[in-house]
């Protein structure tokens, strides 16, 4: 038997997935509505798969993936969500998540994503995986400069790498977003996102936020024209 727990704050939606799943003879549903009460159950049940649901009032799913994991428990877990999880991507892998899975999909396709991350597949939506790319740094060709120069320029430049996390919060910076907006969207603490404006600000070599974006568009880290 499948043992699966689903976390989802709506009553109607978790009751209405668990008919669906349950309608497959190896698969068995234990749906709770809150963080707090699948907290209690993951320590005394052993469950094949967990699903849960990513808004959710008092701890959301990231925060719930986190504890989980921080409990030494390894089985997969798949974010249910309607919301868009694109602007939480990097957050939710760093976290310890198996995939993604939309309320809205169809029951035979939440039944084979199911399948597929118990037997080791990661599920990710085709709109996440082609935004999925290494962040290249180019030296822009509007000016000529000499051997040496390129030669330093390149040097410089070759040495960051900004990851794609790091990528986001500038995007975030360059629009103007303080450090507390910005923790707010990534459901992190406002020390942390400190910790990588200073990382950051290290890599770029610069000592303030309006010269991180500056040298970040120059190089192409971040877009040219992004909304401020």
């Amino acid at each position: 038997m499948i043992r699966i727990l689903l976390v989802d704050d709506h009553p109607s939606v978790g009751e209405g997935t668990k008919l669906m799943i349950e309608k497959e003879e190896d698969m068995e549903v234990t749906v709770v509505d809150s963080a707090g009460k699948a907290l209690e159950l993951v320590p005394q049940h052993e469950y094949e798969l967990m699903l849960f649901d990513l808004r959710m009032p008092g701890m959301n799913g990231i925060e719930l993936i986190k504890k989980v994991r921080a409990l030494g428990i390894k089985t997969p877990i798949l974010i249910y969500s309607g919301y868009d999880i694109g602007p939480h991507f990097n957050t939710l892998v760093e976290a310890g998540v198996s995939g993604f899975i939309s309320k809205t999909e169809p029951r035979d396709q939440l039944i084979m994503y199911i399948r597929c991350v118990i037997a080791g597949k990661v599920i990710l939506p085709l709109s996440l995986f082609k935004q999925l790319r290494r962040v290249e740094v180019q030296v822009g060709e509007s000016e000529p400069v000499t051997s040496s120069q390129e030669a330093e320029v390149v040097e410089e430049a070759t040495d960051v790498s900004i990851n794609p996390k790091e990528q986001e919060i500038l995007q975030e910076v360059a629009k103007g977003k303080s450090n507390k907006e910005i923790a707010k969207k990534f459901y992190q603490s406002q020390r942390t996102i400190e910790y990588n404006l200073t990382e950051i600000f290290r890599k770029l070599q610069v000592k303030s936020r309006a010269e991180a974006v500056l040298k970040s568009k120059q190089w192409g880290i971040i877009a040219e024209d992004i909304d401020e």
